[in-house]
This record gives C-alpha cells, sequence and structure tokens, in this order.
C-alpha cells in the first residue's frame, strides 16, 4: 500500500456547474442548504485507488486535493464523512457534473431510500444503522454516487461499517479489486445490509430478555412496559427505514444502466433477498414484541383479579361478623345476653365458627 499522490492520468479540474438548478426549481447551488435533524459535522475526506496490482490510500484535506488524484483506469473511492463543509459539496457536484437536484438531496437527510439513474452516474440513498452506546440506535443517511471510474460515498457523521470492505481492498483477496466501480457500490451496499442483521440479532436478545421478565411484578410493570415500548419503537423505525431499502435493492437489480456490470445479476439479486430477510425478521420481531405485551398484560390481569378475590373473600367473612358486632354495639338497654357470663365468649366462638365455616364452604369451592 503506498500513500504517496498520484500524478499519471490527472484530469483538468474544470467547475461545470450552473449556480441555478435546471428545470426552474429555483435553488441557487452557490447556497446549499442542509436540512437535517441534528447539527453537521466537520468534513473529513479518504481516497483510496486500486485496480488488480496496486492500492494506495490518502487521507487529503480537501475536494480539490481528491479529485487532483484522480486516475483513469483505476477505482477512486472518495468517502467524505460530515456535511459541515457544503461548498465542497458543491465544488464536488461542479467537478463530477451531478444534476444540481442531487445535490440538494446530498445535503437533505430527510430523504427516504432511493436510486435514480442520470446517465452519466448513478445517484443512490441508503440508511446506515449504528448502535448507540445508549442502547439507541443512529440512522444516518449515506448518498453514494457511482460514476465510471469512481464510488463518492457521503455520510452525516464520521464513523461507518465499511471496515470489511476496506479490509478485503488491502488484503487483495476474493474478487472486489478485479471488479469495476459498480462491484464496490453493491459491496458497500451490501455492509450496510449486513450491518441490519446485527442489529436484529441485537434486537432478538433484547425481546428475549423482556420475554422472560414478562411474570415482573405489579411494582416493576412500568419499567418493563417502559423498555417493551421502547423496543417496538425501534423495530417500527427501522422497519419504516428498511422497507424503502429494499425498493431501492429491487432497482438497482432491474436496472438498465450501462454502469452497471451485467455480471452484478445475482449479486444485485442476493441483496435484494437479504433485505426482504430483514424486513421479514423485523416483523417477525414486531409480533413477537406484540404477544410479549399481551401476555404481560393478560399476567397482570390474572394477578389483579387473584388479589380482587383475596381482597373479596376477606370482605365477605366479615359481612356476618360486622352485622354481629353491630347488633351488639348498639346501645339498647335491655339486652339480656349481655348480663350473662358466658355471652362474651359465645359471641367470639360464634363470629369464630361463622369464619371458619365460610372458609371451608369456600375450599370446598374451590375458590381458594
Amino acid at each position: 500500500m503506498s500513500d504517496r499522490k498520484r500524478k499519471k492520468g490527472r484530469r483538468p479540474i474544470e467547475p461545470l456547474f450552473k449556480s441555478v438548478a435546471p428545470g426552474g426549481s429555483g435553488l441557487s447551488v452557490d447556497t446549499p442548504v442542509y436540512i437535517g435533524d441534528k447539527a453537521p459535522t466537520e468534513a473529513a475526506f479518504s481516497l483510496i485507488q486500486y485496480d488488480q496490482a496496486q492500492l494506495s490510500q490518502v487521507t487529503p484535506d480537501n475536494i480539490e486535493e481528491i479529485l487532483a488524484m484522480f486516475e483513469d483506469g483505476m477505482v477512486n473511492w472518495v468517502n467524505i464523512n460530515g456535511l459541515a463543509d457544503q461548498d465542497a459539496i458543491k465544488r464536488l457536484g461542479g467537478y463530477l457534473r451531478l444534476d444540481a437536484l442531487t445535490v440538494e438531496d446530498i445535503l437533505n437527510t430527510e430523504h427516504r431510500p432511493k436510486v435514480e439513474d442520470f446517465g452519466l452516474y448513478l445517484y443512490i440513498i441508503t440508511k446506515m444503522l449504528t448502535r448507540r452506546p445508549d442502547d439507541t440506535i443512529e440512522y444516518e443517511q449515506v448518498s453514494l454516487v457511482l460514476t465510471r471510474g469512481a464510488v463518492i460515498t457521503i455520510q452525516e457523521t464520521p464513523g461507518d461499517c465499511f471496515g470489511p470492505v476496506r479490509e478485503r481492498l488491502r488484503g487483495g483477496v476474493g474478487r472486489l479489486r478485479r471488479m469495476p466501480t459498480s462491484y464496490l457500490a453493491y459491496a458497500l451496499l451490501d455492509v450496510i445490509v449486513d450491518n441490519y442483521f446485527s442489529l436484529l440479532e441485537w434486537l432478538g436478545d433484547r425481546l428475549e430478555l423482556l420475554e422472560e421478565q414478562g411474570g415482573a411484578s405489579v411494582r416493576d410493570a412500568r419499567e418493563f412496559m417502559a423498555s417493551l415500548q421502547a423496543a417496538k419503537g425501534e423495530m417500527n423505525r427501522m422497519r419504516r427505514v428498511v422497507w424503502p431499502v429494499r425498493e431501492t435493492a429491487a432497482n438497482l437489480l432491474h436496472s438498465d444502466s450501462e454502469l452497471l456490470d451485467e455480471r452484478l445479476d445475482p449479486f444485485f439479486r442476493d441483496l435484494h433477498e437479504n433485505t426482504v430477510q430483514v424486513i421479514e425478521a423485523i416483523e417477525s420481531y414486531r409480533e413477537t414484541a406484540s404477544g410479549i405485551q399481551e401476555v404481560f398484560l393478560s399476567s397482570q390481569s390474572t394477578r389483579m383479579n387473584e388479589v380482587m378475590k383475596l381482597l373479596t373473600i376477606i370482605s365477605t367473612i366479615f359481612i356476618p361478623l360486622t352485622f354481629i358486632v353491630g347488633v351488639y354495639g348498639m346501645n339498647f338497654r335491655h339486652m339480656p345476653e349481655l348480663e350473662l357470663p358466658w355471652a362474651y365468649p359465645a359471641t367470639w366462638g360464634l363470629m369464630g365458627l361463622i369464619a371458619l365455616g365460610m372458609l371451608i364452604f369456600f375450599k370446598r369451592k374451590k375458590w381458594i
């Protein structure tokens, strides 16, 4: 691996982007607008160039330095982490002849996953999912531009799941170094989808733990339901994100773009099948979560019914006892029983026999 800057086959840098988007959108690309739910991070750049015989990796400081090192006959993979430098995205669009709407979509991180064929390049939007330290999932938009000689990936924040692809490139094993840019685009999309499976495994472990805790006491019911609702919320959001990814994979499979090598059809078919498996797993987990919720609520209701039955039995036993105590608690002067020496213990004995008889009756009825 070499980190030196290559000079062979440099392309002239000519800004070719018009200031106003075609089609009358009115958006000036001289002032691109970032749209997202979090503050953009400072951009970091990297460039990996390779063919079957050699590979180099550099970390330039700006877009101009990257584009000056582009080489014909090699695969050029540009990775941009962070969207704070919006002017750099505009300049990149100018150098690569990207449509104005493509630049707008790159800076708008609220888009659904999709694929668009612009002839000279394919523009793909997908979602990369990452598990945060606080056990929540971070959703990040990844824009991928595929041209004849380059693949540009643009992310919202530093950090990604492309490590396995980089390792395969460095190792030189497999077909990755021998295939065109479209295979690199497939490999990047494939590793993003593969990362979905690791997150699903983690969600499955969470559901198993919640299922084991399904018999939680009433005191822990609120915490249990909060954890279960959080898991269901993650799965619902993941389903909304992955569903259009499946459509993107299907569009790539049936695309007639000349940028996609025909040899990639089996690979895109596998990518589509993997997204279908992810969606099916999410649906299965959602049903499991709903089942856990129903079982938990049913167990809580059963437990509450048991408590209410016990309280009802106790109240029923005390009804005749309360009646007897109430009768002898009345302030009448002529109550003969009060003058008898054995009246007090006899009253206690009568109440005890009544309580014991009722308990025996309830036991025979299998109410307790």
